[in-house]
């Protein structure tokens, strides 16, 4: 009898864990995969356009990424712009769309290294009045050359020390994208 009771009690907590409403599963918020990021920059007066480009089609391994930087003019300020794509979806999904969308969990941060001679501004905020850095401001100053890196963090502390002016070290979050242009300013 006893047998017969443990076994319709198993049958039934079967029963129970095998109903369980399936349809709507949670699914944790996935990252988008970035395979192209374009930097823009127009000089303020209109003479200078300069396209910065990452493109990784098949995504982290495989292939190297194709990575043009640029030449800018010394004494000079740009206004940037970037715009982030997943290319393996087709149409191309604009992944800049949702950064701007969750705003609040999204900044960029900029990096001049190896002596190159350039500020860096930012002309966007979220709904808090933090920065995105979608939009910035560029200004060069002596002829000069090295790195410029962009990076997107997902989820920064945007109220850590230095976060709001564009130091990335107390930011925390993840990293979602992380490039290097070479540039020139001359």
């Amino acid at each position: 009898m006893k047998a017969k009771q443990i076994l319709f009690g198993l049958l039934g907590l079967y029963i129970i864990i095998g109903c369980k409403k399936k349809d709507n599963p949670i699914i944790p918020n996935e990252e988008e995969l970035i395979t192209t990021l374009f930097y823009t920059l127009i000089s303020q007066d209109q003479t200078d356009t300069v396209i910065m480009r990452f493109q990784d089609l098949d995504g982290e391994g495989g292939n190297a990424p194709i990575i043009t930087g640029g030449t800018l003019k010394n004494g000079t300020a740009y206004n940037g712009t970037v715009l982030l794509l997943n290319e393996q979806k087709t149409p191309a999904e604009d992944i800049t769309l949702e950064v701007m969308a969750e705003a609040e969990e999204h900044q960029f941060f900029y990096q001049a290294l190896g002596g190159l001679d350039l500020s860096i501004a930012y002309a966007d905020a979220d709904q808090n009045g933090n920065p995105i850095g979608v939009k910035s401001i560029i200004t060069t100053n002596a002829v000069s050359n090295g790195e410029l890196v962009v990076i997107l963090r997902h989820e920064p502390d945007k109220f850590a020390t230095g976060v709001a002016s564009g130091d990335i070290t107390n930011a925390g979050g993840e990293t979602d994208i992380l490039v290097s242009f070479d540039v020139d300013i001359q």
